[in-house]
């Protein structure tokens, strides 16, 4: 699933007629740089959730031929943040774990590592596995704690949240479809279970959650280092 509903309040007033995922950094919006990557990992079967502006990302992608995948669209009137989303689109995710992307990041992730961590979260505990990172200047208190492989609320040492991840099912089974819900209130009390397993992704990863952000994306793949 690709998370594409939101606002992108910090991106105005250029979001205010082009939803963010359809900013175009190097020639081409940030969302299809992300397809791609899925693609060469072997991800072709999408869910993408719209909202503002749904018309624009839907006419953009379209089924997905263009790009080798299938998308199937789920729209939100009003947006229901990141869980409430996610569990709005579960009928169209199915029954086994799922990846889940932000449409704004940009990594040189392997994808495809999360095809073989999604075997690993069918069982009656596992509800997460998500990926850190170094905390970014713009958020250098970090999200969560990291140690042994499991993820934790609190910790010495903590990292920033990258947007990926792979959910169990279950993990959303308390919210009500249609509700809104933030995915940290759902993962929260599976951490302290322990049952969110994680990784420290040391590579390239940005947030493209500001136009000074955008310009620094986009001098770095005009240099040839986006990976």
């Amino acid at each position: 699933m690709i998370l594409a509903a939101g606002r992108g309040e910090r991106m105005r007033p250029l979001t205010d007629r082009v939803p963010k995922s359809l900013i175009e950094v190097a020639g081409r919006p940030l969302i299809a740089h992300l397809i791609e990557r899925l693609v060469r990992a072997g991800i072709t079967d999408l869910v993408v959730n719209v909202s503002h502006l749904a018309d624009m990302i839907e006419r953009e992608l379209g089924a997905g031929s263009r790009y080798g995948v299938r998308i199937a669209y789920s729209r939100e009137e009003p947006v229901l943040e990141t869980g409430g989303g996610i569990a709005y689109a579960l009928p169209l995710l199915g029954l086994e774990p799922f990846a889940v992307i932000n449409s704004d990041i940009y990594s040189d992730f392997d994808f495809a590592r999360l095809v073989s961590v999604s075997a690993t979260l069918d069982t009656a505990t596992a509800r997460a596995h998500l990926v850190l990172v170094d905390n970014p200047p713009h958020h250098p208190t970090g999200d969560f704690s990291l140690s042994e492989g499991k993820v934790s609320a609190h910790g010495p040492r903590r990292l920033t949240f990258s947007g990926i991840g792979v959910y169990a099912p279950a993990l959303f089974a308390s919210v009500p479809r249609g509700t809104r819900c933030q995915l940290a209130a759902l993962l929260r009390p599976a951490m302290a279970l322990g049952n969110v397993s994680g990784e420290h992704h040391t590579g390239l990863w940005m947030d493209i959650g500001t136009p000074q952000r955008l310009a620094r994306l986009e001098q770095l793949l005009e240099s040839g280092s986006g990976g």
